[in-house]
């Protein structure tokens, strides 16, 4: 029997509402983590925040830790989205510095939900056939920087990737004093900026 016109609007009400639900969750977590912290983001917790019964919850997410990694892999949306604008914009300078500056302030203006994408124990997999595609979304951003330079662009990217994260969580820690933050963009930048027709011979030398 065909669809009728009256159900099919009535399944898509059902699915606005289930989104709309599901966004205000998500929302409540990081608003939540960002004011006491990620221990207090429980499903107890949201239901009293958000007035959703507990099952309500399960239904969406299944556990905390699949509301945990809803919000994560929603950072990794925005912050590719933060990566795309820097790379796109860049006016003066290198693409490579802009990006590395939208990176570390991402993570410096959201401490928590950053906290929730690379320091909690959350199985969401990376370089693997199935990581999310806002994951893959983000990485991309990184790998544009280096894609037309180098054969080995994915490792540079990598690599590039790993020092922004250091520098970020050793500066979220206070092990990195923030006063010098700026003269380590600066050498960071100045280490991954390659001339075009030199970067192939000097990642080759530095492979051997």
């Amino acid at each position: 029997m065909a669809t009728t016109p009256v159900a099919n609007r009535i399944a898509e009400r059902k699915l606005r509402d289930r989104q709309a639900r599901r966004a205000q969750i998500i929302s409540a977590a990081r608003r939540i983590a960002e004011l006491e912290g990620w221990s207090n983001v429980t499903v107890r917790r949201l239901s009293d925040e958000i007035s959703y019964s507990q099952p309500v919850l399960y239904a969406h997410f299944g556990s905390r830790e699949g509301i945990l990694t809803a919000v994560a892999i929603e950072g990794f949306q925005e912050l590719g989205l933060a990566l795309e604008k820097a790379r796109k914009r860049v006016k003066r300078g290198t693409t490579v510095k802009s990006v590395a500056a939208a990176y570390l302030e991402f993570a410096a203006s959201s401490p928590a939900l950053y906290e929730v994408m690379f320091s909690l124990s959350l199985s969401v997999p990376f370089d693997d056939a199935g990581t999310p595609p806002e994951l893959r979304f983000a990485f991309s951003q990184l790998l544009e920087l280096f894609q037309r330079q180098s054969s080995k662009s994915e490792v540079l990217s990598e690599l590039f990737w790993a020092s922004l994260h250091g520098i970020a969580e050793l500066t979220r820690t206070k092990r990195f004093p923030r006063s010098r933050q700026k003269e380590r963009v600066r050498a960071l930048v100045e280490l991954f900026t390659f001339p075009r027709n030199e970067t192939a011979q000097v990642v080759k030398m530095r492979s051997v």
